[in-house]
């Protein structure tokens, strides 16, 4: 019987125990997670980050700590968020082989990644408005996967600036861009990048349309704060708020995202710059090839944490078609639903370069500040170091497609 000092030996055991039974086998464990977190109860959550036992431990904290809207912008899918719950579950349908009388007492997890190395394969995806979850913001991440050794993604409309984000790092971090629909204002942006020492931007191509973030919206109802501060004055007036867009003249941009982008503007973008261009979003094979022939530098598959689309298809479950389709010709990264060590392991054998956690540290951050996403940081590095040794692995490159048993690997049906 599953035995948990978390919701103890008595009904709510039974009820958890009765519920995992009625789910798929290779389901449970990772629902087993997620019935937990919803089990918790105010006296359960942590006081303090060394408290923990794994990421999960943040997310009570977080949403103690935060004000409802806040919360909900940090935790919401879209429509139903079937997508967000599936990028993370699908982990549970990848097994692991353990390997045995591996001397596995030195473990190396250096990456090399476009010219740079980095002690982890695990890196900080961006998430805009870190100020929302703390004071300290994106500078208070920075500083933690400073100490860790880890790379990181900065969002364009992130509360720190692409020169002081890459500062606290103590190195050049990547930019997230959102292009908007003023070609000017996208100059000005990688025009920033450059100036800052920035190797690589990285364009989201995936919020091409609009979404139905109806968790977000529930929290905002339970919300009486007046928020006309922020997200007054109209759309130009909030995005010149932000330190990257400071100076920069948005009065004509209507649009974030980009939506009328094409591959053309990916060919545009990619004789305006030097740096290395990345692409964000992608989920097919079939985009996958063209991005190769635009020549990008690298690809990030991503569904935006489950908060672009309700397609109901994952980011693992879409890697390996994606990584057959680029032949090893530029890096493929991994973003979405990573909450172990082992979801780590999983993502590098079926192709990713490097594997993008992102709600797991903005928990921390929310709840503890830098020692919070340090922590959360420190656990997923001693999860996933934990299972190499288990799996027989003790460089990166040992963590092959036959390290772990899927369906996966096989075409998306």
């Amino acid at each position: 019987m599953i035995s948990s000092p978390l919701l103890g030996s008595g009904a709510g055991l039974a009820t958890l125990t009765s519920l995992l039974a009625a789910l798929p086998e290779a389901a449970q464990a990772q629902s087993y997670d997620v019935l937990r977190a919803q089990t918790k109860k105010i006296g359960d959550i942590i006081d303090a980050p060394e408290d923990a036992l794994d990421v999960f431990d943040f997310e009570p904290a977080a949403r103690k700590a935060l004000p409802p809207a806040h919360y909900g912008y940090l935790a919401t899918g879209v429509d139903g968020d079937a997508t967000l719950r599936a990028n993370s579950e699908d982990y549970a349908r990848i097994r692991i082989k353990a390997q045995r009388l591996v001397d596995a007492r030195k473990i190396d997890t250096r990456l090399q990644l476009l010219g740079a190395t980095f002690a982890s394969p695990i890196y900080i995806s961006p998430i805009s408005s870190q100020g929302a979850f703390h004071s300290d913001a994106e500078g208070a991440v920075a500083r933690a996967a400073r100490a860790r050794g880890m790379h990181m993604i900065l969002s364009s409309v992130g509360n720190t600036s692409i020169a002081d984000a890459s500062k606290e790092h103590g190195s050049p971090v990547w930019l997230q861009v959102y292009p908007t629909d003023d070609w000017n204002v996208t100059m000005a942006l990688i025009r920033k990048a450059e100036a800052a020492g920035t190797p690589a931007i990285v364009l989201t191509v995936d919020r091409q349309g609009g979404r139905n973030t109806q968790t977000l919206f529930r929290y905002r109802r339970q919300d009486d704060r007046t928020c006309i501060a922020c997200h007054g004055g109209g759309f130009a007036n909030e995005v010149s708020r932000k330190p990257n867009f400071q100076g920069i003249d948005v009065s004509k941009v209507t649009n974030l995202y980009g939506t009328g982008m094409t591959w053309d503007f990916v060919a545009k973008l990619r004789m305006a710059t030097k740096m290395k261009v990345i692409l964000k979003g992608i989920m097919t094979a079939e985009d996958a090839t063209r991005a190769v022939k635009a020549g990008v530098d690298g690809i990030i598959v991503s569904n935006h944490g489950g908060r672009a689309e309700e397609s109901l298809q994952s980011t693992i479950r879409a890697l390996p078609d994606v990584v057959t389709a680029v032949g090893g010709s530029i890096p493929v990264l991994v973003d979405g639903g990573v909450r172990r060590g082992t979801d780590v392991y999983k993502a590098l054998a079926l192709g990713a370069t490097a594997v993008g956690i992102g709600r797991p540290y903005c928990w921390g951050l929310a709840a503890f500040g830098q020692p919070g996403v340090d922590a959360v940081l420190a656990i997923l590095q001693r999860e996933f170091e934990t299972i190499m040794r288990q799996a027989g692995a003790t460089t990166l490159k040992q963590i092959t497609a036959a390290s772990v048993i899927s369906d996966f690997n096989q075409a998306s049906r």
